[in-house]
């Protein structure tokens, strides 16, 4: 069991020895085809456990994150693990719901076609209370061109065969590791070893009770150890697919060797040394493209706000983290928003540094670019806020090649003076020199994006990026669950770049794209990943509660909580 005494985190977490492992997978392995056959009452009967289990387990675990990771449980900041937790599990969980109550057949609100051709669903607002508490948002799911728009082929064409699925968890949020079980059991029709982390191992037991239906009855089992264990279990003949989040690095050692020299040779003639059927979301750069414009000073203060809580949340410790600022040359209020964005940085506490390596990344990145810029002082256990001004927008560039995963800002600068120009130059930088295709934001002013409307759409269908937020961070793409997380599809096993394959997708869309999610340029009230909202918590408890039961009596307190932030 997991507790916190004298304020430290005490766990009483065994290592799952091979003997141990090796039972677990065998009993999944003679559940996997029970389970393919389980219909859809029963199946939302195990969704609805779930929930009731996540709502019980809630507040431990956020108590025990926010001491893993250094933050008082009872400062606003312990809302954003709330957010990024618990509400994030309990939504997609809603959703499956919905999505299964409608037969596996969830009907999105509207269907368009672009003039190439391509589908694009509308997956929010759904309702009149989406349209009040997602003011001005709405998101889209792209079908990829040519293919139909079909939904939830598990649930038109059973299969006879099924399948154990290993989820191996990169540890920084473990929300990704309960619904990437879920879509692995609900859309993919898997059984699941979840094996955790060591960086949140202390994570396990609130995830066993949480999902004890599925655990129970042998559809779910959970696993805790080092790689050794992990890779034992990739190479368990009973285990059939894996999903793997993290980096590249960790995806090529496991497929294609542990050395580099194993790894290109085994590229060189495509002999991996693990032949099994893999999806992965990995790592990115994720970059923000400033599109010129004129902004007030309120614009210009907000989108420095934005963006720094784009660098800070979670400590940086995201995959969709803001890594490097786009902006152009020629913008004449280029050098007043990166001072206010350098101001708001240096004013947002230094967080600590709990995911491994984070300081020898850091120092590398130091190594590289001795015009690197601390913004807040450090201590033992933190990392400053630090920008890299001046970045060649360069193909082989080491910033734009290589995910920081601390707190990192590269800024460059494209040769444009008008938006048009800079779209297009944006794109070309994007696709072609900076590593991932995982997620991108834009941030366009509402008078250029009228005046550049054409320009922007294509940019967004040129960009090849399996999530786009247009004046939102790629974070909320993430969070909210009926549109689709992962890489922008087709990147092959011998260059994997942000994975492949997707989760969430509560839509059960069987061949999406990507996602593109639109927000008003200035978001009222203070969004919830703003790190100086200042009444996280009681947001965060409150949109949890909201998100497992969403009920029109509640709403009122929900917005109370977000005005006051």
């Amino acid at each position: 069991m997991t507790k916190i005494v004298n304020n430290e985190i005490v766990s009483s977490i065994q290592t799952t020895s091979f003997e141990r492992a090796n039972a677990l997978i065998s009993r999944l392995a003679q559940s996997k085809n029970t389970w393919i056959q389980i219909g859809i009452p029963e199946r939302i009967a195990y969704l609805r456990r779930c929930l009731e289990g996540v709502q019980k387990i809630a507040a431990r675990s956020v108590e025990v994150t926010c001491q893993a990771k250094g933050i008082d449980p009872i400062e606003p900041l312990a809302g954003e693990e709330w957010l990024s937790g618990p509400m994030i599990v309990m939504r997609n969980l809603r959703l499956l719901i919905q999505a299964l109550e409608a037969g596996g057949q969830p009907k999105p609100k509207l269907w368009r076609t672009r003039p190439d051709g391509q589908a694009i669903a509308q997956v929010l607002p759904e309702s009149l209370m989406d349209k009040i508490l997602w003011r001005g948002f709405t998101a889209e799911v792209w079908i990829e061109p040519g293919k139909p728009t079909t939904q939830g082929a598990i649930y038109r064409e059973k299969h006879s065969d099924g399948k154990v699925a290993l989820i191996l968890e990169a540890g920084n949020n473990w929300s990704l590791s309960l619904t990437d079980t879920l879509h692995k059991l609900f859309v993919e029709d898997q059984v699941v070893i979840l094996k955790m982390s060591q960086i949140n191992e202390y994570d396990s037991p609130f995830i066993e009770e949480a999902f004890q239906s599925l655990v129970q009855h042998g559809f779910l089992a959970v696993v805790c150890g080092d790689a050794q264990l992990g890779s034992y279990l990739c190479h368990h003949p009973e285990v059939d697919t894996i999903h793997i989040t993290g980096s590249d690095r960790t995806h090529d050692a496991i497929v294609w060797g542990n050395t580099l020299e194993e790894q290109l040779k085994r590229k060189a003639v495509n002999q991996p040394l693990l032949a099994k059927p893999i999806t992965s979301q990995l790592g990115c750069v994720t970059p923000v493209f400033v599109v010129p414009g004129l902004w007030s000073e309120s614009d210009l203060l907000f989108q420095a706000r934005h963006v720094a809580s784009m660098v800070t949340h979670n400590a940086s410790f995201n995959c969709d983290a803001a890594k490097v600022l786009v902006t152009a040359k020629g913008w004449e209020q280029r050098e007043a928003f990166l001072t206010l964005l350098h101001q708001e940085l240096a004013a947002i506490p230094n967080r600590k540094a709990y995911y491994p390596g984070a300081k020898q990344r850091y120092q590398a990145f130091l190594d590289h670019y001795p015009q690197a810029q601390p913004l807040t002082c450090a201590d033992e256990e933190s990392i400053p806020w630090t920008v890299i001004p001046d970045i060649a927008p360069t193909l082989g560039e080491y910033a734009l090649n290589h995910e920081a995963f601390c707190g990192l800002l590269a800024e460059v600068s494209l040769d444009a003076y008008e938006a048009g120009e800079f779209l297009a130059k944006a794109v070309n930088f994007a696709n072609q020199k900076v590593k991932g295709t995982l997620s991108c934001v834009l941030l366009v002013h509402p008078a250029t994006e009228k005046a550049y409307s054409s320009e922007i759409d294509q940019a967004i269908a040129d960009l090849r990026y399996g999530g786009i937020g247009v004046n939102v961070w790629s974070g909320i793409i993430y969070a909210l669950g009926s549109t689709t997380w992962g890489a922008f599809p087709g990147n092959p096993l011998t260059n994997i770049g942000s994975g492949c394959g997707v989760v969430h997708n509560t839509y059960l869309f069987d061949h999406p794209q990507k996602s593109v999610v639109r927000a008003p340029f200035r978001i009222f009230p203070t969004p919830a990943w703003f790190a100086t909202h200042k009444n996280l918590l009681e947001l965060g408890k409150r949109v949890t509660a909201f998100e497992a039961n969403p009920q029109w009596h509640r709403l009122p307190n929900l917005i109370l909580a977000a005005l006051k932030g």
